[in-house]
């Protein structure tokens, strides 16, 4: 899971530089909620969880951290997507950003349960 999440990481760390300097180039700065988002749940926080697991193996195989990794990549697009539309006047997207940051919430949730669990020295 350690390369998984590293690699995905990246691919959110893309979008969220991307969508940054459209944010800069159109002068136009609503969507920054969701950029600061995918940037910290998306590239930082699974980079991070990914180098946890890279200095953890044991942590890395289990099947929390499976669930970890996919309860984190459904979620994140869900919520963020939601939010784009939200920001952009869609009031109608709100319960997919709610749907989205609570399946977030657990999935770093079992990462926490997984660390706590399976973390030695």
């Amino acid at each position: 899971m350690a390369i998984k999440l590293i690699k995905i990481s990246v691919v959110y760390f893309v979008i969220g530089v991307c969508l940054g300097m459209y944010m800069s180039m159109t002068e136009s700065f609503d969507f920054t909620p969701v950029h600061a988002h995918i940037n910290l749940l998306g590239w930082l926080t699974m980079a991070v969880a990914g180098l946890i697991y890279v200095g953890f193996p044991g942590a890395a195989e289990t099947t929390l951290a499976k669930v970890h990794f996919w309860l984190h990549n459904i979620s994140l697009p869900i919520m963020m997507i939601g939010l784009a539309f939200l920001v952009s006047g869609t009031e109608s997207a709100a319960p997919a950003v709610a749907t989205g940051g609570t399946l977030m919430v657990l999935g770093i949730i079992v990462f926490a349960i997984n660390i706590l669990k399976n973390v030695r020295n």
